[in-house]
């Protein structure tokens, strides 16, 4: 559920789940760094990245930007999945991209398993919460 997809051949195209805030039994997803991001404040931040940047790097690190460049971007939210059509419980509330790869290490890396996830890197405020029944772990490990 939440591992890069590979486009078929050597196309260079990953997709999968930048983030996900909800999954779809309705529980609030933790991520490794026991942080939740609640559906409105993930699109406010997928938005500023489309708007701002569209291009991808490697483990966050500054040296390691401009390897990949956003070709798909939704952030599937409870209006947008009604308008849709898409009955509640069928797909999480989350972003989901898709990046045209460019860089050749960063593709051999992504093709032979090295890289099997995004993850979004990003400035937070970091407010108290009660900590959701599954972890990020736990969700990864068993597909929900």
């Amino acid at each position: 559920m939440f591992h890069i997809l590979k486009s078929e051949g050597d196309q260079r195209l990953v997709f999968g789940w930048a983030n996900v805030s909800v999954t779809v039994d309705g529980k609030q997803v933790e991520d490794l760094e026991g942080d939740v991001i609640d559906p409105e404040e993930l699109e406010k931040a997928a938005y500023a990245y489309v708007l701002d940047f569209r291009d991808a790097g490697e483990l966050h690190d500054q040296g390691l930007r401009k390897k990949a460049r956003l070709v798909e971007s939704c952030v599937f939210t409870p209006d947008k999945l009604a308008a849709m059509g898409i009955p509640e419980g069928t797909v999480p509330l989350g972003w989901w991209v898709g990046f045209y790869v460019d860089d050749d290490e960063t593709w051999e890396k992504i093709k032979n398993g090295t890289y099997t996830m995004f993850s979004i890197e990003g400035r937070g405020e970091r407010e108290p919460v009660a900590k959701s029944a599954k972890t990020f772990q736990e969700i990864v490990r068993n597909g929900r």
